[in-house]
């Protein structure tokens, strides 16, 4: 059935609907732009508003992604409803808040409002996300109210580092939360536009996060947990990575077992520690660890044994006799973590989703998503990552002393707000298929 798309001609009275597509001009001028025809707010970046920032009089914003940026991987987490996105300080040479656009500022006053008084929030201008479909079209995201209700305040805006071209600079990761906002009716926006956001108009889940900061979230849990083929490899644009973590560790497989605990670490928080296996004594287990829950003085802590595979994410996929060999050592109270560059064939994952193994998987794309938000997405900068933390042999061709490397253990412990560094003893395990 053909998605409902609302013609150019009518963009300027019509409400905006949840996920509809809004047509954009063909004449070939920037006054095709989709998003200029719905809301006064310019026809060129991706932070676009009704007001001046430097006054303090926005009265609405619209966050606008076009899903190209690689160096800024714009993301929406359908099922918690979370959104990230990048400011607006792209390039070296200027201050975290000395963009010409001044978006960076917008977001910094936005957050520091929202954790302010119910008066405070009630000067946040209201925030209407859009991606680009094709051309001039766009499609409706949502309403956006800053900050998740998962995170604390020194996670919902982050200043991070970026180099481009050895330089160095800042810019704001974000999290908004798409609200369940269905339909934003033309009214509501004439009263935002005449000072009067709180007006009859106002969505109920608008008003909630301003008088109470609560979050209704639109949460979509999926109703399909085996992932296709297609949905567990990188996008044919990000494939490269997949291949570049690949051929790197080719050479050494033994050494992607290390890796692979770092993606691992890299993708949740709540992973306490990990420690790689040695090879003569792993028990069919790549890496051991722990993993938390609860309060962070009082947790509960779950075991997980990992699993990683090194296979080319051109070829084939991870089978049911490798992933059986992982639920065949998960101990009682445990659960697994397979890992691989590739992905998992779909008798295998649907043998594990159908018996209800307590296993993950975290295939290519997972991977490349983590590599992504980790600033690495050019060619340069993984290669630097990838030869300086995890150096393979190439002349030995993957042939590792086992005595050497039983000596060579760094043992660092995760602290509780922190996982960016982890328990690991590096060892051998057997060469990963290729």
């Amino acid at each position: 059935m053909p998605e409902e798309i609302i013609p150019f001609t009518d963009l300027a009275t019509a409400d905006l609907i949840l996920d509809r597509v809004y047509q954009g001009g063909t004449l070939g001028s920037m006054g095709d732009d989709a998003i200029a025809k719905l809301l006064p707010v310019g026809n060129q970046g991706g932070f676009r508003f009704s007001g001046s920032v430097a006054k303090r009089t926005v009265r609405l914003v619209v966050l606008y992604t076009s899903g190209t940026e690689v160096d800024w991987p714009d993301h929406i987490e359908p099922t918690t409803g979370d959104f990230t996105y990048y400011g607006d300080n792209r390039k070296p040479g200027k201050d975290l808040h000395d963009t010409p656009r001044g978006g960076n500022r917008l977001l910094r006053d936005i957050f520091a409002a929202s954790r302010a008084e119910a008066a405070d929030r009630g000067r946040v201008p209201p925030l209407f996300l859009f991606e680009r479909v094709s051309g001039r079209d766009v499609r409706f995201r949502g309403l956006l109210a800053p900050g998740p209700p998962r995170l604390t305040s020194d996670e919902e805006l982050v200043a991070v580092w970026r180099t481009t071209q050895n330089l160095r600079f800042q810019n704001y990761r974000s999290h908004f939360t798409v609200l369940q906002t269905s339909r934003v009716s033309r009214n509501w926006i004439t009263e935002i536009l005449a000072g009067k956001t709180m007006g009859p108009a106002c969505p109920p889940e608008w008003r909630a996060w301003v008088h109470a900061r609560i979050y209704r979230a639109l949460e979509a849990p999926r109703n399909v947990t085996i992932r296709s083929k297609a949905e567990q490899l990188p996008k044919p644009e990000d494939m490269w990575m997949a291949v570049k973590v690949h051929q790197h560790f080719a050479a050494d497989p033994v050494q992607f077992e290390t890796f692979a605990a770092e993606m691992w670490v890299q993708s949740d928080p709540h992973v306490a520690s990990i420690e790689v296996t040695r090879p003569s004594r792993d028990g069919g287990r790549d890496a051991i660890g722990e993993y938390r829950l609860g309060p962070v003085e009082d947790p509960v802590r779950l075991e997980f044994a990992l699993e990683a595979k090194c296979f080319d994410p051109n070829g084939g996929g991870v089978g049911v006799r490798m992933v059986s060999r992982l639920i065949s050592r998960i101990k009682h109270r445990q659960f697994g973590v397979f890992v691989t560059t590739a992905f998992v064939a779909s008798q295998a994952y649907r043998e594990v989703r159908e018996d209800q193994h307590p296993v993950v998987f975290m295939t290519g794309q997972d991977i490349v998503r983590i590599l992504k938000r980790m600033g690495l997405a050019t060619e340069q900068s993984l290669h630097e990552y990838l030869a300086l933390k995890f150096p393979v042999d190439q002349d030995q061709r993957a042939r590792v002393d086992i005595t050497e490397m039983d000596a060579m253990t760094v043992a660092v412990d995760i602290p509780m707000q922190d996982h960016c560094t982890h328990t690991r003893r590096v060892g051998t395990a057997g060469a990963a298929p290729l």
